[in-house]
């Protein structure tokens, strides 16, 4: 990470700046968003208006945020039409940027949650900060040569940034947080585990990577009821992989079953009926929402020991961290053990929003102290 000193206070974000989030061109953005970066720019943009931030999104048509949306197209409603909508969404975004300067409200910041609009920062001026949300090995090399000197990144954990080490633009690690306020009921519940129905379940973006069909076949071996709850995405692996792996596990399994799309409020509900929680992913993963969510919700987690679950969950008090399946059924007969309390505690204590939302606000404020630093130097050059 770059090696830099920073003096004065950058707890809060100078009054009069504007701040432009990027979401994925993909879907939408609501509190209904199935995606992590959704998710976490619904959120953090949540926090930011609260805090009298004036802040724009882009994103898809419907999308449903605190501030003002700018629409860059329908979401994708074909399958595989990925690119032609990505391009569309970026040009949409240069096009605005470039208008609101001419019209002399310009953002201050844009802040990239896409996954990948930061190589256009070369046709703007503003500051950009891109937040990575996957692991580096899902990012085309080719975005992470030639960046542009306006460019900044931001990582969402350390096994993350070790993984990062190597990028020079790396400014800061700031981990993900919940809108706690948001689990209320998990979070005054007096329910206790003893108390709470039996059964697993699986939460997440039905894909091969996220391995719901091995969560099918833990609940099978295990002979215990199963939840699968998720959206399949609009490309046609997914959707071939839900045929080929899920669907026939669902078929000859009495007690499993399947709530496509789960609203906020059944996901919610599920969480706190659940017995136990599984992260069966195949990657090495750099957050988890869902684990955090969980935690709030007062139910314990059985998950792969990948990437930045060990900075989620904590071993033996709000889960159990296992390298296979034969350790995670294992599990099963531990989790009375886990304090439902502990659970929520350590959410309360680890995961909260607000927490994020600072972070983030003192990493802008440093952003801009950086801009104007550069153009009072470019100012200086100019009068030589």
């Amino acid at each position: 990470m770059r090696g830099k000193t920073y003096h004065g206070d950058f707890s809060a974000i100078p009054s009069g700046k504007r701040i432009l989030y990027v979401a994925y061109p993909l879907l939408t953005v609501s509190q209904e968003s199935a995606g992590g970066a959704e998710q976490i720019l619904w959120t953090l943009e949540r926090e930011m208006t609260r805090r009298g931030t004036e802040t724009t999104v882009a994103a898809s048509a419907g999308s449903r945020v605190a501030g003002e949306l700018f629409s860059t197209g329908k979401p994708c409603r074909e399958l595989d039409d990925f690119e032609r909508r990505r391009r569309e969404h970026e040009d949409r975004i240069v096009e605005l940027i470039l208008r609101r300067e001419r019209e002399g409200r310009p953002f201050a910041l844009i802040h990239d949650m896409s996954g990948g609009f930061w190589p256009r920062a070369g046709e703007i001026q503003v500051p950009v900060l891109a937040t990575l949300h996957l692991p580096r090995g899902h990012y085309p090399p080719q975005l992470f040569t030639n960046i542009p000197p306006n460019v900044c990144f931001n990582c969402v954990s350390r096994s993350q940034a070790r993984a990062f080490s190597g990028l020079e633009a790396i400014e800061d690690v700031i981990p993900n947080g919940i809108p706690l306020d948001c689990f209320s009921a998990g979070l005054n519940s007096t329910v206790t585990m003893s108390g709470r129905q039996s059964g697993l379940l699986w939460l997440g973006r039905i894909c091969e990577e996220k391995a719901p069909h091995v969560a099918l076949d833990m609940a099978e071996q295990a002979r215990l009821p199963i939840t699968i709850g998720g959206q399949i995405y609009p490309f046609s692996y997914h959707q071939e992989y839900f045929g080929r792996e899920i669907a026939p596990r669902l078929q000859r399994m009495a007690d499993a079953r399947f709530v496509e799309s789960p609203s906020t409020d059944a996901k919610r509900r599920l969480l706190r009926q659940a017995q136990t929680l599984l992260i069966t992913s195949q990657i090495e993963e750099t957050s988890s929402l869902v684990a955090m969510e969980a935690a709030a919700s007062g139910t314990p987690v059985i998950a792969f020991t990948r990437g930045a679950l060990p900075e989620v969950i904590k071993d033996g008090e709000t889960g159990y961290l296992v390298n296979n399946v034969d350790e995670a059924i294992q599990a099963f007969s531990r989790l009375k053990e886990i304090s439902r309390e502990d659970c929520v505690h350590f959410a309360c204590e680890h995961f909260s929003s607000v927490t994020m939302a600072n972070e983030y606000a003192k990493l802008y404020s440093r952003i801009f102290a950086d801009s104007l630093h550069a153009a009072g130097k470019n100012r200086l050059l100019a009068l030589r």
